[in-house]
């Protein structure tokens, strides 16, 4: 990204929102240079534009601007470190058998929206229907291959993370069985070089969600 755009971005980051005197001033540059460069991340939806509250006595209304949730990602953060950092001290006090049990439970709080919201008796197709748009909402790049009863993920949040803590990919693994209702086998692994993660879901007989049943995951 461009440096004046950057800094766009970081001050309204700093401000909240800003019109475009303001941001020429602090930018040392005309307001027709500021809006060329605002409306290059209006269109890249980095930023929104509203108009401020009251009237002014001469002139067109003043238009502010803002941050959207897409800009959220040019500023850098620290949670790839400070997840591998979380689960290399819990890996330094617990034994193995209770940091599963940690990560099995987190993955089944995480799983409530879609477990809390279906029931026993509805068709897989249709749940894991669900179980892909929970997962897309949390950047997964989900698919599901009802030919092959196959779970994809095409993304993994915690690249970087995965590869050297495997306990992440049994979180996973204990998400999408408390997701769809069945127990499930990963068959591969983005963490392990993989392209994708592959989960093949287990189903009953005639195709409905069944109760969970535990698999015991290796680390």
């Amino acid at each position: 990204m461009q440096t004046v755009r950057s800094r766009i971005l970081d001050i309204l980051k700093q401000s909240g929102q800003a019109s475009v005197g303001a941001l020429a001033e602090r930018l040392d540059l005309a307001p027709i240079s500021v809006r060329y460069h605002l409306d290059i991340l209006l269109s890249d939806n980095l930023i929104t534009v509203s108009q401020a509250e009251g009237r002014r006595r001469v002139g067109r209304p003043q238009k502010l601007y803002s941050l959207t949730e897409n800009a959220e990602s040019h500023f850098p953060d620290n949670f790839a470190l400070l997840t591998a950092g979380v689960v290399r001290q819990m890996k330094q006090m617990l034994p193995p058998e209770k940091i599963e049990g940690c990560f099995r439970t987190l993955a089944e709080e995480m799983a409530q929206p879609v477990t809390l919201q279906s029931s026993s008796d509805e068709e897989l197709d249709e749940r894991m229907g669900k179980v892909v748009a929970f997962l897309n909402e949390r950047g997964y790049l989900a698919q599901w291959e009802p030919a092959s009863g196959t779970l994809r993920t095409h993304n993994c949040p915690y690249t970087g993370v995965a590869a050297e803590h495997k306990e992440i990919c049994c979180m996973d693994l204990a998400l999408v069985e408390s997701l769809s209702g069945q127990s499930c086998e990963c068959v591969q692994a983005i963490a392990d070089g993989a392209t994708c993660c592959s989960f093949r879901v287990q189903t009953d007989v005639d195709g409905h969600v069944a109760g969970t049943q535990r698999v015991e995951l290796s680390v």
